[in-house]
């Protein structure tokens, strides 16, 4: 069997993320979890691949697409967004194949750092991301709760206005990363802003602006920050709400183990755990106290 692996072509991307979802299902299936993942648009892919096409790879079995990667860099940042292999060709050493070529994206960039969130249960990829140097570092969590159902508590609610498209808003973005995760994320902003199902907010107590939320149509909440650990209970609580009011019928969110103010927040409003992921890099970094992921590929 003849197996090339190649950089990704536009056309392709959705057929890729269709074999993201079959892998991810096989896997959590497999794990007793049932089908976790369905298939979306490969926007953030799409996104990506404009603005640095060296981030993303497919290999091929045949002409058969057998397995994609994906990748992104935010200034000495590098992030594993993708990794997998078809269930059908999977030991055949494609998937180092693949995980090289990123990691000659992050040598190309001269990264720092380079880091990935997998599935807790994955343990032969975590065996395969720590003999290429990158270490558990802490549990995420996927929370979910039926919306209309959710035991809403009484909890501090913060002002919040909209996110524009003005130096002085990016400016802030900036700086919450920076201080949240120790690098800004300019591009990504962009992208989020300009999807058309994301709103994004700034959160505010009295006149001080002290964070961000993203809050999507389907009532995910993500990537969001604040600039102390001791706000991310009330702004937890303001971007539940704001999801909430979306109409959605369920609200969702990655939160970091090590952030009890989410945790707690979380629990208060009746979400539970659906299942566990890790967070893995090469060194550490951020304060994850104040900082939510919006997903295992965008982080």
């Amino acid at each position: 069997m003849q197996i090339i692996v190649r950089p990704a072509r536009a056309e392709e991307l959705q057929a890729a993320e269709e074999l993201v979802v079959r892998s991810i299902n096989d896997l959590t299936v497999r794990h007793g979890f049932g089908a976790m993942a369905s298939l979306r648009p490969a926007d953030f892919q799409q996104f990506s691949l404009n603005d640095d096409p060296d981030g993303l790879w497919v290999a091929e079995a045949d002409g058969e697409l057998a397995g994609s990667a994906f990748s992104w860099i935010s200034g000495n940042f590098w992030f594993l967004a993708e990794l997998f292999v078809s269930p059908d060709h999977q030991g055949r050493g494609i998937g180092d194949t693949l995980l090289k070529r990123t990691f000659e994206h992050a040598a190309k960039a001269d990264a720092d750092n380079k880091a990935l969130i997998t599935f807790t249960f994955n343990t032969v990829s975590q065996g395969l991301y720590i003999r290429r140097g990158l270490y558990p570092r802490l549990p995420v969590y996927f929370f979910k709760a039926e919306a209309r159902s959710s035991r809403q508590r009484s909890a501090e609610i913060l002002d919040h206005a909209e996110i524009g498209n003005t130096d002085r808003d990016r400016a802030r973005l900036a700086e919450f990363d920076l201080n949240a995760l120790g690098f800004a994320r300019d591009k990504h902003h962009g992208f989020l802003s300009g999807n058309a199902g994301i709103t994004g907010v700034f959160l505010y107590a009295g006149t001080d602006c002290v964070g961000y939320a993203y809050i999507d149509s389907g009532g995910h909440i993500g990537p969001l920050a604040v600039a102390e650990p001791g706000l991310m209970n009330a702004a937890f609580a303001t971007a539940f709400k704001l999801a909430a009011e979306t109409g959605t019928s369920e609200v969702s969110a990655f939160l970091p183990g090590i952030n009890h103010a989410a945790l707690d927040a979380a629990t208060a409003h009746g979400m539970r755990i659906t299942f566990p992921m890790v967070l893995m890099s090469a060194r550490e970094f951020g304060d994850f106290s104040r900082y939510l992921p919006r997903n295992p590929g965008f982080m």
